[in-house]
């Protein structure tokens, strides 16, 4: 079963939210990897680049580590404004 894509066909809905929320905080994708790491959350810069980009999926457990580092509901994070 294929997993499921917006109508954009954008794999995740908190790529542009994630950009500007992580530049709000004054943090570089390398920051935020290890603001991550240090809450649990195993992901590296690369993974960041991937989300930012639409190349890789979010899980429910990364969306929650997410919203902890940066300091921000789950709303604003996955608010869709287009």
């Amino acid at each position: 079963m294929p997993k499921p894509r917006t109508d954009s066909g954008n794999k995740n809905l908190i790529s542009e939210n994630l950009i500007r929320l992580r530049q709000k905080n004054h943090l570089s994708q390398r920051d935020l990897a290890k603001k991550l790491q240090l809450v649990g959350c195993d992901m590296d810069r690369n993974v960041i680049t991937r989300i930012e980009t639409q190349k890789r999926y979010v899980t429910d457990i990364e969306l929650v580590k997410l919203c902890e580092v940066l300091k921000t509901t789950f709303e604003e994070l996955t608010k869709n404004e287009q």
